[in-house]
């Protein structure tokens, strides 16, 4: 558990002074702004410093103004959503690719969140702060088309395995969906070996991959390398990051990333690896257009 204090700062981090119940309406303000105001990550793995998931170290990426992927994200929530009096559950969970195969691999956290309907009886809503664009708000978990903003997501039963759901991406995002366990995982302790990978594997895709994702009520942004995209009603915008000024503006204006446990040394040699590999796919792709 976490102690008042830490509640209190976690809470000032979102933007939230007041706790309140654990009521339906609450959790939907607590996920909003969480979403809102911490990004999803590759940073530290990019940057060769990758954080540890155990909750308590998660809770304090969060209060002080840091961030991370599913492990962090909904690790750190999951946990303060329990000390705020909600029953969380967490769950294996895996992120489906463009052009592969649906799976569960315990490659993503996922996480549900039990809360009386009007007649008293508790019934289970998907809560996941850990894709960085997908859900804005809790969904029911009950089958069926959600609209959030101008994105729209279909909540499935999972052909991978029995009982479980699976949640379809809006058509025009980075990948296809998400398929989810039924059942609970009591810690993250079985998550360990594959944030291992993730964090440390020579075959990561994150060890070269500098990747944030924000999402808010009516757009989605995506810092992939130097090229910063932004879903809106519009469909897709793109510009090419073509300065470390530029760069650092962004992060900070549109992640809330102020790369504060990076001195300025360590800024620039992220910077200079990042543009590099930039450079790198640049040669890449007008290699593959002649």
């Amino acid at each position: 558990m976490i102690t008042l204090e830490e509640i209190k700062s976690y809470l000032s981090r979102l933007g939230i002074t007041d706790i309140q119940a654990p009521t339906k309406e609450y959790l939907f303000e607590l996920n909003k702004a969480h979403l809102a105001h911490i990004s999803w990550q590759t940073l530290d793995i990019f940057a060769g410093r990758p954080s540890s998931i155990d909750t308590q170290a998660s809770v304090q990426l969060m209060i002080n103004r840091r961030s991370g992927y599913c492990f962090h994200l909904n690790g750190a929530f999951g946990t303060l959503l329990q000390a705020l009096g909600y029953k969380v559950n967490w769950h294996r969970a895996g992120v489906q690719p463009m052009g592969q195969e649906p799976r569960i691999n315990g490659f993503h956290l996922g996480m549900t969140v039990t809360l009386p309907n009007d007649e008293g009886i508790e019934e289970p809503w998907i809560v996941d702060v850990g894709l960085g664009d997908m859900l804005y708000e809790p969904i029911p978990l009950k089958f069926g088309t959600y609209s959030q903003g101008h994105f729209v997501y279909e909540l499935v039963e999972s052909k991978v395995m029995d009982g479980g759901w699976r949640l379809t991406h809006d058509p025009l995002n980075s990948y296809e969906g998400v398929d989810y366990a039924p059942n609970t995982a009591s810690s993250l302790m079985g998550f360990q070996e594959n944030h291992n990978f993730y964090s440390r594997s020579p075959e990561s895709p994150w060890l070269n991959q500098f990747l944030l994702r924000l999402r808010n009520e009516k757009e989605i942004h995506e810092l992939k390398g130097c090229i910063w995209k932004k879903w809106d009603q519009n469909g897709v915008h793109k510009t090419e990051i073509v300065s470390k000024k530029e760069w650092i503006e962004i992060l900070a204006d549109i992640f809330h990333e102020d790369l504060i446990l990076y001195s300025s040394l360590e800024r620039e040699e992220i910077w200079k690896k990042l543009f590099r590999l930039h450079e790198q796919w640049r040669r890449d792709t007008e290699r593959q257009h002649t």
